[in-house]
């Protein structure tokens, strides 16, 4: 009998043996069968067909190689080997035993926290989801921990009495999350009214490295910066010190069709204002003419002047009010002139159908100004183009700080449907710019060009403005001045000068000077 058995175990311990290999194989095809789904699955559209008709390609030369089939299955075989062979002999994984004192210390705290904001008077259910002394356990569903202690993901149930409807109750609960998850970083939330459920999560900071360069987009679509994976539909090929990698854009489609033709951006000074314009005129300069309007006359926008397509770079009372009386007319002769055209039955003249771009920086200085000499806000003039823009193709981009945003007039305020918001912020001066509160919470020290977008009605997105500095400026690096610089048109003659063009004078697109009327 002993004998037996010792022959029995023998034969198992051989057939374990032999077996491995195949196991091992077996193992390493599953690994590859779900690193390939996950890469379908994370894959944007783009990429799915080239790479389907790759290995459509790929399969057919298999097929008529001479021996292909059989050096297919054997380079797939090997190649399962080595991805299944780092689990030969591992031991069991460690069974979840929970959190441990500190992580428990941690969440009974955050528990405690959450009972003065989601309990109700004379509640009548006899044992309530947050009281005190009661037990986290059963409102905490999900939670993750880093290395280093802190929360980094949780998941809890609220009482179905909880208004969550209200921007005004979710607020607090958020910065109490917020805190007691540890400062320094950024969390988004997601409100689950449906099962009331909350989830918070730490979400990555947004590229910073990332500088001017000409993107892969279709005429009318603007990058005005990147944001979230998660949070858009589509990436674009972007370079920087590393290579070549696809990040999410937050693209604003403008013109005739656009459903947000015009833009409002806000922000401290530092934030990046500046930095969002000349972006914006960078990108504008390659379909379209560009004339700007610097309120401010900090002479941030020198890089522009005398380029091919810049009609003008104002930064006077005087030049700044005769420009704007252009564009009135400009863009009231795109209308009659394009009205004309479609009862003849003929094309639209392609002076007319050239984009235009307003782009106009503290304006507020402008008012100022001109309401200390009792002259006429410059404004004003921008009531016609906000008004008729979208019909003529012609764009306006207004910025403005903070402290300044109460001068902006009511067509600026109601006409700029695609907001930015630029800088530290409140939560508060978020939702009162763009209609709506972020969803994550701000930055403890954000970098400059980072801040939120929100084109219309669309969700509140986080923004990073992909960095474009002034290149005549002596903080520029060099590697960042030559980017820049590369994206401006020649320039049209040699003698332009650093303020702009004379007072009164604009330039049309073909370089000559043509006078304000």
């Amino acid at each position: 009998m002993d004998r037996s058995l010792e022959v029995v175990r023998t034969g198992a311990g051989g057939a374990r043996t032999a077996l491995r290999p195949l196991g091992t194989v077996a193992r390493g095809l599953g690994r590859l069968a779900t690193a390939a789904r996950g890469w379908w699955e994370q894959a944007p559209q783009e990429r799915r067909g080239p790479a389907l008709c790759l290995a459509v390609v790929c399969l057919l030369v298999v097929r008529l190689v001479p021996y292909g089939p059989q050096g297919a299955a054997v380079a797939l075989a090997l190649a399962a080997f080595w991805w299944g062979r780092d689990g030969d002999g591992d031991p069991p994984e460690p069974e979840d035993t929970g959190p441990d004192e500190a992580q428990t210390a941690r969440l009974q705290t955050l528990y405690e926290a959450l009972v003065p904001y989601f309990t109700v008077p004379d509640d009548p259910h006899p044992e309530p989801l947050y009281a005190h002394g009661g037990d986290w356990q059963r409102s905490f569903e999900e939670f993750a921990f880093t290395a280093s202690g802190r929360l980094a993901r949780l998941t809890l149930r609220y009482p179905p009495c909880f208004r969550d409807g209200e921007a005004a109750q979710r607020a607090p609960v958020e910065r109490l999350l917020g805190a007691k998850a540890g400062r320094g970083r950024e969390y988004a939330f997601d409100w689950d009214e449906e099962r009331n459920l909350l989830s918070l999560r730490v979400v990555a900071p947004l590229p910073t490295d990332i500088c001017a360069q000409p993107f892969v987009t279709a005429p009318g679509e603007i990058v005005l910066g990147f944001t979230d994976t998660d949070a858009v539909p589509r990436t674009l090929p972007v370079t920087d010190a590393s290579g070549t990698r696809d990040v999410p854009p937050v693209l604003w489609r403008t013109g005739p069709r656009s459903t947000e033709p015009h833009l409002l951006a806000l922000g401290n000074p530092g934030s990046g204002v500046s930095t969002l314009l000349r972006s914006l005129a960078a990108q504008a300069l390659r379909y379209g003419d560009v004339l700007v309007v610097d309120g401010g006359g900090s002479g941030e926008f020198a890089c522009l002047v005398g380029r091919d397509g810049v009609l003008g770079v104002e930064s006077s009372l005087t030049g700044a009010s005769a420009a704007l009386e252009w564009a009135v007319h400009e863009t009231e002769r795109r209308l009659l002139t394009a009205s004309r055209c479609r009862q003849a039955g003929e094309p639209v003249p392609a002076d007319v159908r050239r984009p235009l771009w307003l782009l106009v920086e503290r304006p507020a200085v402008l008012r100022h100004m001109a309401g200390a000499e009792g002259r006429r806000d410059p404004q004003e003039l921008l009531d016609v183009p906000l008004r008729h823009g979208r019909a003529a193709n012609v764009t306006v981009v207004v910025a403005e700080q903070f402290e300044g945003a109460e001068g902006l007039t009511q067509a600026v305020r109601a006409y700029t449907r695609a907001r930015v918001v630029l800088g530290a912020a409140s939560p508060d001066q978020v939702r009162a710019i763009l209609g709506e509160p972020p969803r994550t919470t701000p930055v403890p020290d954000p970098p400059p060009g980072r801040g939120y977008a929100r084109l219309g009605g669309g969700p509140v997105l986080r923004l990073q403005v992909p960095a474009t500095p002034d290149p005549h400026d002596e903080a520029t690096g060099e590697a960042q001045r030559r980017a820049v610089l590369a994206l401006l048109p020649e320039r049209q003659r040699a003698d332009v000068r650093v303020a702009g063009v004379r007072a009164g004078e604009v330039r049309t697109a073909g370089g000559a000077p043509a006078q304000a009327t």
